[in-house]
């Protein structure tokens, strides 16, 4: 019975050891357990920023979220210009000459005050031809550069090539060798018309490709729009290719119906083919319906190209009769570069030149124009003149 007993309290003995040992463990357990969460923290701190692997990449996480993706620093043209920031780097680095995205659109035009413009047509050489010479061209060919630097010269708000912008048929090559590096320089302001020869290329694709949105929708080539207190209309001559110009086909019921919109403005319309001219080609019956359109509607200016030549009409209407109170003033404006056509005169002609390559300057004032022919560097053929709006 006393050897049981000894025995009963040492294992007693026993059993309270273990159980306070375990407690000891325990209560070590939980004192210790928050200064490692914390090292471990502190240690995952420390080695971040030599997991970054791009440079200026912040030490934490949540700065380096925020900054530049690897993909993005690493590009060439943006570190190749480190004042700048990546974006404005990697758009003074690629100027792609075939662009179609708008520069928006010719630019926003002016709106209110006076507006200058600068319009010509029949413009850049075929790149492949012998006249090119480089875009320099020759006496009598290839004067895209020089008409170019014309307009420049004269600070537009607004610029419109009217047609046949691109020769021979209006290819992608082309606007990138000849009309870029020429007229290209004025293409974030243009507002073109559409030629015969960019149709030569199906479709007209690499004129709708290069000028973009500025071009209207691709199946019609017309549009308006305001430019200081006067609206202009450009509209598409190459009528089998537009769905016709007759009053009744979709584009001249949009062309009444965007006059009647705009009843009050001073107007201004232009298209590549002249409905009257003494030059080479002569007039175009096709657009009679256009004069007819907006003589009724009291517009002002029409502009055209085609014939390679400068000439002035008096105000006049759809029946080409003199009227100088509500008459249409025609200016052919074929003078951009590509070369000059042999001219006649005619009883409305005001003014004709056939050797100045140059454009037409105009001013448009809240209720009036003024107009001058800019001749390029070395010429000396000039003509001016100013009218009220109707």
């Amino acid at each position: 019975m006393t050897a049981l007993g000894g025995r009963s309290r040492l294992g007693v003995l026993i059993g309270l050891g273990v159980v306070l040992g375990l407690l000891i463990g325990v209560a070590a357990g939980f004192l210790l357990a928050p200064r490692w969460r914390t090292n471990e923290g502190a240690a995952v701190a420390a080695t971040a920023p030599g997991t970054a692997p791009f440079p200026g990449a912040s030490a934490t996480p949540t700065t380096r979220s925020a900054s530049p993706s690897p993909s993005a620093s690493s590009s060439p043209s943006a570190s190749s210009s480190p004042s700048a920031s990546p974006s404005a780097s990697a758009r003074s680095a690629s100027p792609s000459p075939t662009r179609g995205t708008t520069p928006t659109p010719g630019a926003q035009a002016p709106s209110g005050g006076t507006v200058t413009v600068v319009a010509v047509g029949d413009i850049a050489c075929d790149p492949n031809s012998s006249s090119f010479h480089g875009g320099t061209g020759t006496a009598s060919n290839c004067h895209q550069m020089a008409t170019s630097d014309v307009a420049l010269s004269l600070h537009p708000d607004v610029a419109l090539p009217l047609g046949d912008t691109q020769y021979e048929d209006g290819t992608a090559e082309g606007y990138a060798r000849s009309y870029a590096p020429s007229w290209g320089r004025l293409l974030s302001i243009s507002r073109p018309a559409v030629g015969n020869h960019e149709y030569l290329t199906s479709h007209a694709s690499a004129y709708f490709d290069y000028f973009g949105a500025a071009a209207g929708e691709r199946d019609k080539g017309y549009y308006s729009f305001d430019a200081g207190s006067w609206h202009l209309i450009s509209l598409n001559s190459n009528c089998s290719q537009a769905g016709g110009c007759k009053a009744d086909s979709p584009q001249g019921r949009w062309l009444a119906a965007d006059l009647a919109a705009h009843p009050t403005q001073c107007v201004l319309a232009y298209f590549h083919h002249p409905r009257w001219s003494h030059g080479e080609h002569g007039g175009n019956d096709g657009v009679a319906p256009f004069i007819s359109t907006l003589y009724a509607a009291g517009a002002e200016v029409v502009l055209s190209g085609h014939d390679h030549d400068y000439e002035r009409f008096t105000p006049l209407t759809p029946d080409g009769a003199p009227d100088p109170a509500r008459g249409v003033r025609q200016f052919v404006v074929g003078s951009g570069g590509r070369n000059h056509y042999r001219t006649t005169t005619g009883a409305t002609t005001e003014a004709m030149n056939a050797d100045t390559f140059g454009v037409l300057q105009l001013t448009l004032r809240p209720g009036a124009y003024d107009w001058r022919f800019v001749p390029e560097a070395g010429g000396s053929y000039t003509d001016s003149g100013s009218a009220n709006c109707h």
